[in-house]
């Protein structure tokens, strides 16, 4: 799992264009949206875009994105229980 997870976060960095963040400075529980990492909306979209084309997820449900998307940790084991790539 801490593959995944190290895996995962410089996914979100290279498809956010992150630049000054590295993989340690991401906290696996820290929200991604607001305080933690303060992503926005456009962003979420990013993130769907990702889980699509690299695990092959494709959400249905926006509500269901906001729950998948609260920590780096959350989001690596909705992957590992879902993924099809």
């Amino acid at each position: 799992m801490e593959e995944m997870i190290l895996k995962l976060k410089q996914e979100i960095i290279e498809v956010l264009n992150l630049e000054d963040v590295q993989p340690d400075d991401i906290n696996n529980d820290a929200p991604l949206f607001g305080e933690g990492l303060g992503l926005d909306s456009i962003d979420a979209l990013e993130l769907i875009v990702l889980m699509e084309k690299n695990y092959g997820i494709k959400l249905q449900d926006p509500a269901k994105g906001k729950e998948i998307f609260k920590s780096v940790n959350v989001m690596a084991d909705y992957i590992q229980k879902n993924r099809t790539k």
